[in-house]
């Protein structure tokens, strides 16, 4: 008997559920919808037309007539959330454009509001490191140390005024401690009961945010170390998720997704409320870099990278592809 003549009496062949695309299809155990699919967007005061960005190839700062054709886009792929992030002309030390229903964020949700409607859910950034000259997250004391409670405060006026201008769901993005309580009790108290906040309950100090910093033009030296998670700690996460959720927190949320899906698991298992995670910019440029160098195939290692996000837990994702790949799978569904 030779080599060809070798058989085995297999009981498991796992082999079997793989054997054709459709096979595949049908035994998959994780899939993506456009509504799971969240659209950060980055509105820039003083353009005139979108500005693209050098570190995030397709990625664009908008102007308000671009950022209301992305919206209604948004609306029409399916899209879940439509996430915006505003660029001021004018920056100070407390971030004042964050508060006034005449700065470029506040416009940017207006105008999506008047665009779109409830079509998709708006969804506003609340965090000061776009408004701010020294470029970080909170006020600063007189040591240069972010002030926590004094942040805080400008927190629960900025929710406000976001909600005024129409925000369905905010995202407290600066990691300081008790931000969502705070931002609770400022919404309700203005009789905004309704509107939402999605908690950034682990967002980790991360090296992966480098194009971030371009698309809102930043002006940070130094690191937030200080108050961004430590990436050695896993514990840490579950402590955060408790205190969010306590504060009253609608949704959590998990920053980055790539090197983080372990603490994502984790916090999806522990979660009575949806999980959403962040992949960032420096996720997207990474993939961008490499297809256009034609290492890897572009349009696999989405889908694959979005995939993964999902598998791991998260009920919603937040990426830069998020119209790209709902436009790929509503024409696999025919539609």
């Amino acid at each position: 008997m030779n080599d060809d003549d070798v058989s085995y009496d297999l009981v498991s062949r796992p082999r079997r559920l793989r054997t054709t695309p459709a096979m595949r299809r049908f035994v998959a155990e994780t899939r993506v919808a456009p509504s799971e699919l969240i659209l950060p967007v980055f509105v820039k005061e003083g353009l005139d037309e979108p500005q693209p960005l050098a570190s995030m190839p397709g990625v664009v700062q908008h102007s308000m007539d671009s950022l209301k054709r992305a919206a209604a886009e948004a609306v029409e792929l399916g899209l879940g959330g439509f996430m915006l992030f505003g660029v001021p002309e004018t920056r100070d030390a407390v971030g004042s454009a964050a508060l006034d229903p005449q700065g470029i964020l506040n416009r940017g949700i207006l105008a999506v509001r008047e665009e779109v409607g409830d079509g998709v859910v708006v969804m506003a950034d609340l965090c000061l490191d776009e408004f701010t000259d020294h470029g970080h997250c909170g006020v600063l004391d007189a040591r240069g140390r972010v002030d926590n409670d004094r942040t805080l405060e400008i927190y629960g006026r900025m929710a406000v005024a976001q909600a005024e201008a129409g925000a369905h769901m905010l995202g407290p993005s600066g990691m300081m401690d008790g931000q969502v309580g705070v931002i609770r009790a400022a919404l309700d108290a203005a009789g905004h009961e309704d509107v939402s906040i999605l908690a950034y309950t682990a967002k980790y100090s991360s090296a992966f945010y480098g194009p971030f910093r371009e698309a809102v033009d930043s002006t940070l030296t130094g690191d937030r170390k200080t108050y961004q998670m430590d990436p050695a700690n896993r514990r840490e996460a579950l402590l955060e998720l408790q205190t969010d959720l306590a504060e009253g927190a609608d949704m959590v949320m998990v920053k980055p997704a790539m090197s983080y899906l372990d603490i994502l698991r984790e916090v999806a298992d522990a979660s009575p409320v949806p999980v959403s995670a962040y992949q960032i910019s420096g996720e997207y440029a990474m993939i961008e870099a490499a297809s256009a160098n034609g290492w890897i195939d572009r349009e696999a290692a989405i889908r694959e990278s979005v995939l993964s996000i999902k598998r791991a837990g998260a009920d919603s994702i937040l990426t830069y592809y998020a119209t790209e790949l709902a436009g790929w799978l509503r024409r696999e569904n025919g539609r």
